[in-house]
């Protein structure tokens, strides 16, 4: 029987994981998993339980908001093997379930990874010391969501977001920040009023400042600033273009790259995956290609990295995820919930 430590955070979201977590762990125990349960209460908790034990199970399953996904990964990339990695969302906004095709139902996401297959995710390297899954951000807007009380994110959820960046714009009050961007031998000075490095189809719940060409194994980030406006005439221009997302115009800088550089003269306030990442003056970026394996429900893209790795010659990968879904060759353990209803959880 397969081992696996589920770490939940009790609070994320509106606190729905507490009426579905007997459901979740019954289906996990169907699908052959011997299951070692962990709520979180501090804020460093998932990833020092990941660091002191998650090399004792086949697999770590985590439950949460974006920032508990982000101490998972943090933690997972310390290991000297890659632990598989299966992800129940249940925050407030879930930029990297939207992005990978998660389930926001959390019993059909706890039944997805009985049934996945692995799945090979770029990570992003921050300044040598951080990790962050999806996003790295500076500038307006990029704080709101680790300033938001999480009490204020729970009744109000993804608007809670959405009311401060417009209480925000309609103080007037914006501030670009003069950068020295430099990646692939090519460097630009300029005055930024965003940036974000994303590894991601969905940013803060919308699919504004991505590209459309995103894909999450090709060891590439998507690069987004938004050059400060003159006027307020001019900001109207660039929140138009933003809604459309139409980043080919001259209020925006864009472009592919494995590795970007941002200098300052002054310290520059970032978020990772919506957390605060602290203040530096130099900022080096980095991609960690396929630096951790998820377990995910299959679909288009674990077709394709499979048949690329096929077609590469990577046995390893190929056998492992060909071959050993969660659901076969496990055993199979009595229904403990007898009659139970199907688990999902009302949103």
């Amino acid at each position: 029987m397969k081992r696996m430590i589920f770490i939940y955070n009790p609070r994320s979201g509106k606190g729905l994981i507490k009426n579905a977590l007997f459901d979740i762990i019954n289906i996990f125990a169907q699908g052959g998993f011997e299951v070692t349960a962990f709520p979180t209460f501090a804020p460093d908790d998932a990833y020092n339980k990941i660091i002191s034990s998650a090399l004792d199970y086949d697999i770590v399953s985590v439950s949460g908001g974006d920032g508990t996904l982000s101490q998972a990964v943090n933690a997972l990339m310390q290991l000297p093997t890659k632990v598989p990695l299966g992800y129940i969302p249940s925050g407030s906004t879930n930029d990297f379930a939207s992005s990978m095709s998660i389930s926001k139902k959390m019993t059909e996401a706890a039944q997805d990874i009985v049934d996945g297959v692995f799945y090979e995710y770029d990570v992003g390297r921050f300044n040598s010391e951080k990790y962050f899954v999806y996003v790295a951000g500076f500038g307006m807007f990029t704080d709101i969501s680790y300033e938001t009380p999480q009490d204020i994110k729970n009744i109000f959820g993804h608007a809670a977001y959405i009311a401060e960046a417009l209480k925000r714009l309609s103080q007037g009050v914006y501030r670009g920040i003069d950068i020295t961007v430099e990646h692939d031998g090519n460097s630009e000075t300029g005055n930024f009023l965003i940036g974000l490095v994303s590894n991601s189809a969905s940013i803060a719940g919308m699919k504004f400042l991505v590209s459309d060409s995103v894909y999450f194994d090709d060891g590439l980030f998507e690069v987004t600033l938004v050059r400060t406006p003159s006027s307020p005439l001019e900001l109207q221009q660039v929140l138009n273009d933003t809604i459309i997302n139409r980043l080919n115009t001259k209020h925006f800088l864009t472009f592919k790259t494995k590795k970007v550089t941002f200098k300052s003269d002054e310290p520059i306030a970032w978020t990772l995956d919506g957390e605060s990442g602290g203040a530096y003056a130099l900022t080096t970026v980095e991609n960690c290609r396929r630096a951790i394996k998820l377990v995910i429900k299959p679909d288009e893209k674990t077709d394709q990295q499979r048949l690329i790795d096929h077609i590469m010659g990577i046995n390893e990968f190929d056998e492992k995820n060909m071959e050993n879904r969660f659901a076969e060759n496990v055993e199979t353990v009595p229904d403990i919930t007898k009659d139970s209803a199907d688990g999902e959880v009302k949103e």
